[in-house]
């Protein structure tokens, strides 16, 4: 879903534990620098891939990938991106969640995601890849880390904002010239209404809850959810409801 030139949405439909589920990465573009943020769930790559190629954009011209935090529907397809790359990819992300998306650390939900109802009424097979994408996710190098407030001198100048709380390194970043918000899972959406993050997935939800109140001091026209996809109703009188 186009935002404005150079800012896009991808919109991926993946099947997830036997239900249909979409995703959207986004895309921030310009003559210099192609930025992706997240990388989807695992074998994800080829979608990816065309998806950013349906923007008229060449995905040989990918140079960055910024990750949110460590969650596997965000790492997933990461280590493939990087590997059919034709050139240098460089990876970033906060330095709270450098030693998971290395897996230097497991990832912090991986013993809940295997305790969860739904994953207990899956398929043994089902499980068993499961347990097995848990036991040993996919891992990359983060070549640089990105701290709160911190500005990135790319498509326009992207800000920063750590977001602790879904996880203790996530972040979201504002893309100045548009003005738009991509929240990663910090913000949600659903038919059409902005929600905060969805408690059963959160690591600390007063940390999460805290974490609003410096997105409702944004001048935000755009938000991109990586769960729910773009929010343009009303934004900022909505995060300013979900902030109180």
């Amino acid at each position: 879903m186009k935002i404005a030139n150079g800012v896009e949405a991808l919109e991926l439909t993946v099947n997830l534990m036997g239900r249909q589920t979409t995703i959207y990465p986004a895309l921030f573009w310009d003559k210099d620098s192609v930025i992706l943020v997240d990388a989807g769930f695992p074998s994800l790559e080829p979608q990816i891939k065309e998806a950013i190629e349906k923007t008229g954009v060449s995905f040989d011209r990918l140079t960055k990938v910024i990750i949110t935090h460590q969650d596997i529907d965000h790492i997933g397809s990461l280590p493939e991106i990087l590997a059919c790359s034709q050139q240098k990819v460089e990876v970033l992300a906060h330095e709270v969640e450098k030693p998971y998306i290395q897996g230097d650390k497991p990832l912090i939900k991986a013993d809940a995601a295997k305790r969860s109802k739904l994953f207990e009424t899956l398929p043994e097979e089902q499980r068993k890849r499961l347990q097995a994408v848990f036991s040993n996710p996919p891992k990359a190098k983060v070549d640089r880390t990105i701290e709160d407030g911190e500005e990135l001198p790319y498509c326009g100048g992207i800000i920063v904002i750590h977001t602790p709380g879904h996880t203790p390194g996530h972040i979201c970043l504002y893309h100045k010239a548009t003005k738009t918000l991509v929240t990663g899972d910090a913000l949600t959406a659903d038919d059409g209404l902005l929600s905060g993050p969805n408690p059963s997935a959160t690591y600390d939800l007063d940390e999460a809850n805290k974490s609003m109140k410096k997105l409702a001091r944004l001048d935000i026209d755009n938000v991109i959810c990586y769960h729910g996809g773009v929010f343009t109703n009303d934004v900022q009188k909505r995060i300013l409801q979900l902030a109180l």
